[in-house]
Parts: structure tokens; C-alpha cells; sequence
């Protein structure tokens, strides 16, 4: 036993020492490769390192780089070894696939009364039920995972793989279960969530008045692992495409800014005076994140600017004196998708602020109606709470051009679309989560 237990001690020592003198000689080769010789002949002769030592050119800079990477994105999961990741779930993710169409150009047929495109028709399936109202969902940026959220508090992360296995007629080795973590560390209901473009972190707004951070490649974790405490009830979140930054709407009327290294929250330094009222109901990042947009209860939809945080726009009573409930960009950023409990949608030009497009005929007075692009662009797609149905246009017809019983018991309240293929999901006042191919 005491032999082994020496061998191992040796055998450590050997390995740190070759890890040691690896070093030395990396930072001689640095610092004679950038002319500093001096120094690198007083490394070399402190550490017995000959000054001819070959290394590859910026071998150090290199390595430094990738361990400060992983350093960082360690810190952001709050990463312990002690806890088992899942291979399948960090592997690849933050890979983004290339889009499948380009972005429809509408400027190019504002007036066009051509022949409205044919949705494909979707089926849908009930997918998992959460114990209260479903009230949020969200994809993934590469669209490999679904999150929602309840009024029951808890979170729900699906495999998109195993949904599909489960959309299948006949699964042959018994029941899928698409649901691979739940989340429980809220308070109260969930509002809103987001992934991470970058890492396995999912977040969540709730009426808590908090921002959880979820490490969603850890099988057994449950709760948060980094919590943001803001002042009101957090109604939306958004990340920055660069992952380093995450707007929260609120009751507060003006969105709040933080920095996810620092936790520190920038408000626009002139926001007293902007004269802006209303609670957010809605804030998303344009796909660079120059640019966010805000869908209030005031009616009004604002643009801002994603560096110095200020309102560059504001449409005042966008959609009349009803309350915005979504807002969000075309991939392009050239124009913005916005609906309202007036029951319109409408299509607003970023430069100029001027109404663009109307897709009527679905009405939406009651919820916090959402709506949304398919992954192409081409379709509109948003709810009509009094036929319980999800309605479809042309978007550049503005065209109905399908409406599909919506299967929930009473009319869903959020319609998700997954970023890379024709699929979405809705949530129900019902609990439940369906999910359309």
C-alpha cells in the first residue's frame, strides 16, 4: 500500500515537473520571439532553460487565450466537477446553423398584390403539461432545445430530437420522454426566457422581480446558479448576441441593462426626462444587438440603441391606445414585427418608423398575444383568441392564408417558431404544450 502510495506521489512530481519546465520554456521562446532577450536570458539561466528552445510562434499567447475562454465560460456556468454533464447536451451547442432562405425583402414589394405562398399545413402534438398555466417558451439558437415556463414556477427544457422521436407513429422502444431537465427555483410565475448564444445557459424573468441563470449541461442541477435580484417584476429578458450583456423589461418603463460579468445595470443616463411610461411587455435584441426594441402597455413600440442604451424612436400609440404585447425584429434588422391587444399586427420600418404592412383578421384582445416569423420569413403567424386558432398570413401579401384549430383548451398564449426549420410550439392557458411540424 505505502509503495503504491510513493509511486503516486513520484509520478506526480515527475508530471509537474515536466508541466513546469513546458512553462519555462514557453515564456523564454515568448520573450526571445518579441525581442526581449534580456529577460529571456534571465529566465533561461534562473530556470536552466537553454535560450535555443523551439516552441511554434505565439505558442504562449495561444494558450493563454483558450484557458482564459474556458476560464470565462467556466465561471458563467459556475461550473463544479463534482456535478455530471451530459456529453449530448454540451456537445456542438452555440454552433449556429446557417439560415435556411434568405430574409424576404419587403421594401422591394410594398405594394405588390401578387399571389400569396401556401403554408404548409401543420399538425400539432401535445408534448408535456406543466402543473399551471404554460405561459412562455423559447428555442434555442440553433434550435436543438425548447424552454417553457409556468405560473406553477417551474421551467421545462425539451430535447428537439426527442420531441421529433415522439412525433413518430410508432416509437418502438416504448414511451420518449422529450423532457430532460426541469428547473425549480422561482417563486413565482415565469414571464420570459433566453438561451445563451454561446453556452448552456438558459434564463428566466419572473414576477419574483428576478433573473435566474440554469446550467442546463448538468444532469442533476435544479437550481439557479446565478441569480440577478432587479427592483420590479422582470416581464422579459433578452441576450446580447455576444452573450456578455441581458436586457430585462419590467414594470419599470425604461429597460434595464446588465452587464452578466458584473451584474451591473446601465439605465440611459437621461432617462428621467424621456417622458416614457408603461410597463415593458416585451424587449429583444436585433440579431447584431445594435439595436433593441420595447413593446409597452403605454401602446407605444421604441426603438433603442444597443451602445448608448437611449431611445432612438418611439411610436407612439402604435396600435392606437391598445397595449403592445410583442415586438420583434426581422433578421435583416430592417424592420420590426409588432402585435397588440387590439388584434392587429403590424410590420413597422426601422429607419423611418413608418407602417409598412397590417396582417388583420385574428382577434387579440385578452392575452399577451405574440407574434411571430417562420424560420423563413415568409409567414406571419399569430392567434385568434375568440375562434381559438392559429392564423397564418403571407407577409407580404398580408394574406390569410391558413387557420388551424389550436387543440388547447381555450386560446393559447404564446406561439414560439423555431429559428432553423418549419416548427413551433404553443403554450396554454390548458397547461399544455404543443408542438406543430
Amino acid at each position: 500500500m505505502g509503495s503504491n502510495h510513493n509511486n503516486d506521489n513520484l509520478e506526480h512530481k515527475l508530471q509537474a515537473g515536466k508541466l513546469f519546465r513546458h512553462v519555462n520554456s514557453l515564456i523564454v521562446a515568448h520573450l526571445r520571439d518579441n525581442n526581449l532577450n534580456q529577460a529571456a536570458s534571465a529566465v533561461a539561466s534562473a530556470t536552466m532553460t537553454p535560450m535555443s528552445v523551439e516552441a511554434p510562434p505565439n505558442k504562449l499567447l495561444e494558450l493563454v487565450a483558450k484557458g482564459l475562454a474556458v476560464d470565462k465560460d467556466e465561471t458563467l456556468r459556475g461550473v463544479s466537477t463534482a456535478v455530471p454533464f451530459d456529453p449530448i447536451v454540451t456537445a456542438g451547442y452555440g454552433s449556429i446553423p446557417a439560415p435556411r432562405a434568405a430574409s424576404v425583402d419587403f421594401s422591394s414589394m410594398n405594394d405588390t398584390k401578387g399571389p400569396s405562398k401556401n403554408i404548409p399545413k401543420h399538425e400539432s402534438r401535445h408534448i408535456s403539461e406543466h402543473k399551471n398555466v404554460a405561459r412562455c417558451a423559447r428555442f434555442s439558437p440553433d434550435g436543438r432545445f425548447l424552454a417553457t415556463g409556468s405560473a406553477d414556477t417551474s421551467i421545462k427544457l425539451f430535447e428537439i430530437a426527442k420531441v421529433k422521436q415522439m412525433m413518430q407513429p410508432e416509437a418502438r422502444d416504448g414511451p420518449v420522454r422529450p423532457v430532460i431537465r426541469t428547473f425549480y427555483d422561482h417563486q413565482q410565475p415565469i414571464n420570459d426566457l433566453d438561451f445563451h448564444p454561446q453556452n448552456t445557459v438558459l434564463i428566466s424573468g419572473s414576477k419574483d422581480r428576478t433573473i435566474k441563470f440554469f446550467d442546463f449541461s448538468k444532469t442533476v442541477a435544479k437550481r439557479a446558479f446565478r441569480v440577478i435580484q432587479d427592483t420590479h417584476n422582470v416581464r422579459s429578458v433578452s441576450f446580447h448576441p455576444s452573450g456578455d450583456y441581458l436586457l430585462a423589461g419590467t414594470d419599470h418603463s425604461i429597460p434595464h441593462l446588465y452587464d452578466i460579468n458584473t451584474f451591473k445595470c446601465y439605465l440611459p443616463p437621461n432617462f428621467q426626462d424621456m417622458g416614457v411610461n408603461g410597463a415593458i411587455n416585451q424587449v429583444r435584441y436585433s440579431s447584431t444587438g445594435g439595436m433593441y426594441v420595447t413593446a409597452s402597455k403605454d401602446g407605444a413600440i421604441r426603438l433603442w440603441d444597443g451602445v448608448t442604451a437611449s431611445c432612438v424612436r418611439s411610436i407612439d400609440g402604435a396600435h392606437g391606445a391598445a397595449e403592445a404585447t410583442s415586438a420583434n425584429f426581422t433578421k435583416d434588422q430592417r424592420y420590426i414585427l409588432s402585435s397588440a391587444k387590439d388584434s392587429s399586427v403590424k410590420l413597422w420600418e426601422v429607419g423611418t418608423g413608418r407602417l409598412v404592412k397590417q396582417y388583420l383578421g385574428a382577434t387579440h384582445t385578452q392575452l399577451r398575444c405574440q407574434a411571430v416569423f417562420n424560420d423563413t420569413e415568409e409567414f406571419v403567424l399569430s392567434i385568434d383568441e375568440s375562434l381559438n386558432e392559429i392564423v397564418a398570413w403571407d407577409s407580404l401579401t398580408t394574406e390569410i392564408v391558413a387557420r388551424w384549430p389550436s387543440n388547447h383548451i381555450g386560446a393559447p398564449r404564446w406561439l414560439e417558431y423555431s429559428p432553423v426549420e418549419a416548427a413551433f410550439v404553443s403554450c396554454g392557458i390548458d397547461r399544455s404544450i404543443r408542438h406543430w411540424t
